[in-house]
């Protein structure tokens, strides 16, 4: 199941303004025009804004989610018509024209914590991309361990958000357990109600594990290359179906 700040309609209403600073797509939106890509399959695409960036640029793309209330979020914006967007995930995708290209942005690939998922999404992602079509994901580097710095003293902010007002926002890492962190994200909205929160797990995978499931099925990894908003951080992965 996808997480309350995604399925909880006013916590996906939320999430673009109080993640307004998107320059961690200026990357993906690179690479597509590297690889000459015209067909794109944004892999929980979320609100859309990875998918529409694409679709200005004359890309077709199919966004698929499985959280409803983003994907309604992304189909009320501007341009969201030249966008076929799916409500599930990778794992059962249907019918597709091959794309050339098929991404993970953000946190997708580390949102699917259960083995079975993420081997089906790797197998989804290479059926949908033609042969020489590229997958492309990010993940952080475990050892850099990003959650210890997960707390509200270091997260604590509050956005003016429009026709909503002041929301104060935080995380905070509640378990480590292996591979797999657990943090809540708490949001205070205007007015006596309560506040709403959403807890998340994400898995951190080590780069020879994600390397190894790549080659398990039928990739050839191009190149493990480094986040330019997360230097040092994060590895980004660059494989090919032959």
């Amino acid at each position: 199941m996808p997480d309350e700040c995604f399925t909880h309609p006013v916590l996906a209403a939320l999430y673009d303004p109080l993640d307004a600073d998107r320059g961690d797509l200026d990357a993906y939106v690179g690479m597509a025009e590297e690889f000459g890509a015209r067909r794109v399959l944004d892999i929980g695409c979320g609100t859309g804004v990875f998918a529409l960036l694409l679709a200005e640029r004359g890309i077709e793309v199919v966004g698929v989610d499985p959280a409803r209330a983003s994907l309604d979020v992304a189909r009320a914006k501007p341009g969201a018509d030249r966008v076929r967007w799916l409500h599930g995930d990778a794992t059962s995708l249907p019918p597709l024209d091959a794309v050339d290209l098929a991404v993970m942005t953000a946190n997708a690939a580390q949102e699917i914590v259960d083995p079975d998922a993420w081997h089906g999404t790797l197998r989804g992602a290479r059926t949908a991309l033609r042969p020489g079509g590229h997958l492309v994901f990010e993940t952080r580097d475990p050892a850099r361990r990003a959650w210890e710095a997960w707390n509200r003293a270091a997260s604590y902010r509050v956005t003016d958000v429009p026709g909503t007002g002041p929301v104060a926002h935080w995380i905070e890492t509640t378990d480590v357990h292996g591979p797999l962190v657990t943090f809540r994200s708490t949001y205070v909205l205007p007015g006596p109600g309560p506040a709403l929160t959403s807890d998340s797990t994400l898995r951190f995978r080590e780069r020879d594990e994600t390397e190894a499931d790549l080659t398990a099925h039928g990739y050839t990894l191009d190149a493990v290359r480094d986040a330019p908003d997360r230097p040092g951080r994060e590895f980004v992965f660059v494989a090919r179906r032959p």
